[in-house]
């Protein structure tokens, strides 16, 4: 068992409803519980079928050096990126073009 987040942007209300089954969602959008690996997969695989245009992004402890794994799926406002086996989080280049604080 280990802690599970999920965070879902644009996705069907009813896919939301399905994953408070199993999670908390402390904000709108974010999940978060503690949950078997198997459990954490059979999640993944239930927001992709359901995903419709929207995006995900799924975030586990386990045993790296991080202490954390990982993954997203459609377009989401950050990108998970590996660099020599640490993942790290990238903003888009089309985000940031459009960034109004950027505006002059």
């Amino acid at each position: 068992m280990g802690m599970v987040v999920m965070v879902l942007q644009r996705v069907p209300p009813s896919l939301r409803g399905e994953l408070t089954r199993w999670l908390l969602e402390p904000q709108s959008g974010v999940f978060v519980g503690t949950v078997s690996a198997m459990v954490r997969d059979k999640l993944w695989d239930k927001c992709y079928k359901s995903l419709r245009g929207g995006a995900m992004m799924q975030i586990w402890s386990t045993n790296t050096e991080q202490g954390f794994q990982m993954r997203t799926l459609g377009l989401t406002q950050r990108e998970a990126v590996d660099m020599g086996g640490l993942q790290l989080i990238r903003i888009p280049h089309r985000q940031i073009e459009s960034d109004p604080d950027d505006r002059q």
